[in-house]
């Protein structure tokens, strides 16, 4: 992997849970990672749901190898959330493919 195409910023976050003063518990979004990576491949997808039509985009990240990440993760990219669809590593643990989507529903 040349370091030369990881010319991209991303977070790899985690859903948490905290409870406040109230004993209310709150989800929220703890960061795990940044890292540097390559945009593979981006498109977009529209779709007829239940609701009307929504776009999906798809997005692929190549990033170096990095322990534990997993389809519970998300990305965030240039302010956008990517929901994690699956992860794909090479068999030397070099490099990861990060495959996400995130859904957009037409008003």
């Amino acid at each position: 992997m040349r370091s030369g195409k990881l010319r991209y910023h991303i977070e790899i976050q985690k859903a948490t849970t905290t409870v406040d003063e109230l004993g209310t518990p709150l989800a929220s979004w703890q960061t795990l990672a940044f890292l540097r990576a390559e945009l593979v491949q981006q498109s977009t997808e529209e779709f007829m749901r239940n609701q009307g039509a929504s776009d999906e985009d798809t997005v692929v990240f190549r990033t170096r190898f990095v322990e534990g990440i997993t389809n519970a993760e998300r990305v965030l990219f240039d302010g956008v959330v990517h929901n994690i669809r699956e992860i794909v590593s090479d068999p030397m643990r070099r490099h990861l493919e990060i495959r996400t989507a995130t859904v957009r529903a037409e008003p």
